[in-house]
């Protein structure tokens, strides 16, 4: 069982949980990849879309947000289902990111959100040929 509550400034549910703050990765440009490498050998919980939470040590983080994770423990509520040594999580299925809060530096987040996001451009076409 989750401990879920609500949002002022969405109203939607996020979870509440011990280690701190909760980060939506969904749509997330790659300005944030030096936040969350900020937390590489730090514990954190990964929790999934389909309502699994992976805990593990951040090993590391791509430009694309993908996370690979050392020590890593699955659950399924309070229910332990997988332990493996690491494992590699896309982005694309990952709901929110629990981060310790001890480590959390607000400047270096305020400074990520304020940064464009990283669009691959497409070199211009030379339409004189």
């Amino acid at each position: 069982h989750r401990n879920h509550g609500k949002t002022a400034a969405s109203g939607r549910n996020q979870p509440a949980g011990p280690c701190g703050a909760w980060l939506c990765v969904a749509p997330a440009p790659c300005s944030f990849t030096p936040f969350f490498k900020s937390f590489v050998v730090k514990d954190v919980i990964v929790e999934l879309k389909n309502d699994l939470s992976i805990h593990g040590i951040l090993h590391s983080v791509d430009q694309y947000l993908n996370i690979k994770l050392t020590s890593m423990l699955q659950t399924l509520g309070d229910i332990l289902t997988l332990s493996v040594k690491n494992c590699f999580i896309q982005r694309s299925v990952v709901h929110y990111v629990q981060l310790p809060a001890d480590k959390l530096d607000v400047q270096l987040l305020q400074d990520a959100a304020r940064m464009k996001p990283c669009l691959q451009q497409k070199p211009p076409v030379n339409m004189s040929q």
